[in-house]
């Protein structure tokens, strides 16, 4: 049996995968959206169950810290490690790796827990990752929350990464 190597460059991941661009950074498309529905306590409106994107990221950028109402499930599919900064309602700070290089300690999956402040960045080798992430009850732009420099006032010990990976 014989593996082929991904031979496009990020501008033709793009293009193939109709990515766009996404309010946090990076590019995404959303490749399914289940019919079936439910109505979460914590939300009180109906959503769909699940949701799942593509997700390109260049070293040159990140996804600033943002948080969803919702379990997020991130897939590594090609390209460099990416490190996703998480932060919980408790103020506990965890570092994932998601990528293929296990000697770095990363995973091909990664669990963001509902309601936790996240960003995600290049970690390293190469300059863009291409990854999925399913979200379960699914992804609804107003569960969708963009952190400012605020969230550092409830977090004042992780001021040095929350500055770094907040949009102004």
């Amino acid at each position: 049996m014989t593996f082929s190597k991904c031979p496009m460059d990020k501008q033709s991941l793009i293009k193939k995968y109709k990515l766009h661009p996404h309010p946090e950074g990076g590019f995404f498309f959303e490749t399914y959206r289940s019919e079936e529905k439910c109505t979460p306590k914590s939300i009180g409106e109906e959503r769909s169950l699940s949701t799942a994107i593509y997700f390109l990221l260049e070293s040159q950028n990140f996804s600033a810290f943002h948080r969803v109402q919702s379990d997020e499930l991130w897939h590594h599919y090609y390209g460099a490690t990416i490190a996703i900064h998480v932060i919980d309602e408790d103020g506990n700070y965890k570092k994932k790796l998601l990528g293929s290089d296990m000697m770095d300690g990363a995973l091909f999956q990664q669990l963001v827990p509902a309601g936790s402040w996240f960003a995600s960045e290049v970690h390293s080798n190469g300059d863009f990752a291409l990854v999925g992430c399913t979200v379960s009850f699914g992804f609804d732009f107003k569960d969708f929350e963009m952190a400012d420099l605020k969230l550092i006032e409830k977090y004042p010990q992780h001021q040095a990464i929350l500055s770094r990976l907040i949009r102004n």
